[in-house]
C-alpha cells in the first residue's frame, strides 16, 4: 500500500487560502534553508514558549513572545512539506514523523505556558486539558493506521484555526487577567472533551463500516 502520510483529507477554513499562498511563495524560500531545517525549527519555538511562559508569570504582556512564537511556528509548519515537495527532497515518512511528534511537543509547550500562568487550585485543569487535546492527535493517529488517510481536520477546524484561538485566547488574557479562569477553563475542558467524543464516534462508526465492506467481500 502506498504511504498516504503526505496527503491530508478534508480541509479547514483557510485551507484553500494557504494553499495557494505557498504554492505563489514557496520558490521565495532560500535554498540553503531545507525542509528538515524548518521542521526542526519547532524545538527552538516550544523552547521559546515555555521561556515566555515562564517570564509571564511575573508580567502577562511576556504573552506575546508566546503568541510570535506560534506565529513562526505556523509559518515554518506552512512551508516545511511544501518546500520538500518543490524540491523533491525525498523524506516523506521522516517529514511525516519529525513534523507530528514536534507538533505533539509544541503543543505540550502550550499546555505547561498556560500551566505556568494558571493559579495553583486550577493547575489540575491544564492536566485534563492536555489529556484531551492529545486525544486528538491519538485518534487521528490511529485512524490513519486503518485507514492510510490521514485527517487532521475536525468540524472544518484545524491547526491553523486552534492556532489563531490561541494567539485570541493569550491576548485576551493579557488584558483581562487570569481571574475568569474558574469558569473559562473547566467550560473549554468541557466543550473539547465533548468534541472529541463526537471525532471518536464518527471515526468507529467510519472503521465499523469498512469492517462490514470487508466482511461482506470475503463472503
Amino acid at each position: 500500500m502506498t504511504f498516504g502520510g503526505d496527503k491530508k483529507f478534508g480541509e479547514s477554513i483557510t485551507t484553500k487560502l494557504e494553499k495557494q499562498l505557498v504554492q505563489a511563495t514557496v520558490h521565495l524560500i532560500p535554498r540553503w534553508c531545507e525542509t528538515y531545517h524548518l521542521t526542526l525549527l519547532t524545538l527552538v519555538w516550544s523552547l521559546g514558549v515555555v521561556g515566555f511562559g515562564k517570564l509571564a508569570q511575573s508580567s502577562l504582556s511576556y504573552l506575546w513572545g508566546v503568541n510570535a512564537m506560534v506565529l513562526f511556528q505556523y509559518l515554518t509548519d506552512l512551508y516545511d512539506g511544501a518546500v520538500g515537495r518543490h524540491r523533491n527532497t525525498g523524506l516523506i515518512k521522516w517529514g511525516f514523523f519529525m513534523d507530528h511528534f514536534l507538533d505533539f511537543v509544541f503543543l505540550c509547550s502550550l499546555c505547561f505556558c498556560g500551566y505556568l500562568i494558571t493559579p495553583p487550585e486550577l493547575s489540575h485543569w491544564i492536566l485534563i486539558l492536555t489529556i484531551v487535546l492529545s486525544g486528538y492527535l491519538i485518534v487521528s493517529f490511529l485512524s490513519f493506521s486503518c485507514t492510510n488517510k490521514f485527517e487532521i481536520y475536525h468540524f472544518n477546524f484545524g491547526p491553523t484555526e486552534f492556532r489563531a484561538v490561541v494567539i485570541l485566547i493569550n491576548t485576551l488574557i493579557i488584558f483581562t487577567g487570569t481571574h475568569h479562569f474558574k469558569y473559562s477553563l473547566p467550560l473549554a475542558v468541557a466543550l473539547l472533551a465533548v468534541g472529541l467524543l463526537i471525532y471518536v464516534w464518527r471515526t468507529s462508526k467510519t472503521l465499523w463500516q469498512l469492517d462490514m465492506e470487508t466482511k461482506l467481500q470475503a463472503v
